[in-house]
């Protein structure tokens, strides 16, 4: 089940532009624009992490993004988690939109 679910977010990251590139991190599926990384999805045994390389400056509304580091958050999903997807897209597009601009800058 976890494979399932960690398979849908990851083609979801994909679909995000024409402009998104696919790479394995770590053994992590990693999704980037040119060679910046925006979003991941890593499966453990009893739950998985669907990641955000600057998780820290997006707009969480719902709260559904964890952690405390100085970039990056997750959202934590078990087999039993009843996503918001709604909210858990509208994190994929806003990491996608900010890499994007990051990159643009550079």
């Amino acid at each position: 089940m976890l494979k399932e679910i960690a398979e849908h977010w990851y083609a979801r990251m994909r679909r995000c532009g024409p402009d998104v590139r696919e790479l394995v991190h770590d053994g992590c599926p990693v999704v980037c624009v040119d060679a910046a990384p925006f979003a991941y999805v890593n499966v453990f045994r009893t739950h998985l992490n669907v990641g955000f390389f600057h998780g820290a400056v997006l707009s969480d509304p719902t709260g559904l993004l964890e952690g405390a580091g100085k970039h990056m958050r997750h959202v934590r999903l078990t087999a039993m988690t009843i996503v918001d997807t709604p909210a858990l897209e509208a994190l994929v597009e806003a990491a996608y939109s900010d890499i994007r601009m990051r990159v643009k800058q550079s």
